[in-house]
């Protein structure tokens, strides 16, 4: 199955989406940062990462924009998973390069399918 990097600075958050990919037999890495996230994503070239916005440092905009322009990791697929569910949110992460954006809370099925469709 899938490699996915999960980048989120909250422990409940990581928690949750790493029980539901372990259910379905991904393997998880995890940051909880920014800037981890990035290192993470550069050291380990996960297949898709989750990415969290609201974050100290670097936020997972600015960690979207660092992935989808480096051209060591300009091939994975980046899924914005936040609680920012405005429509300017969800542009300004496409404009950043990301190829999904859920909203929290997010539910098995859906973090699935967006992980599933960004794969195929």
């Amino acid at each position: 199955m899938a490699r996915v990097l999960i980048v989120d600075d909250s422990p409940t958050e990581t928690h949750k989406m790493s029980t539901i990919l372990d259910k379905h037999g991904h393997q998880v890495l995890t940051a909880g940062s920014g800037e981890e996230g990035v290192a993470t994503a550069k050291a380990e070239l996960p297949d898709v990462v989750l990415m969290d916005i609201v974050m100290p440092g670097l936020n997972g905009f600015q960690a979207t924009r660092q992935l989808s322009k480096n051209a060591s990791t300009s091939h994975i697929p980046v899924i914005i998973v936040t609680t920012k569910d405005q429509e300017t949110d969800r542009l300004w992460g496409q404009r950043q390069g990301a190829k999904g954006y859920l909203t929290k809370p997010v539910n098995d099925a859906v973090l699935m399918n967006a992980i599933n469709e960004v794969l195929a």
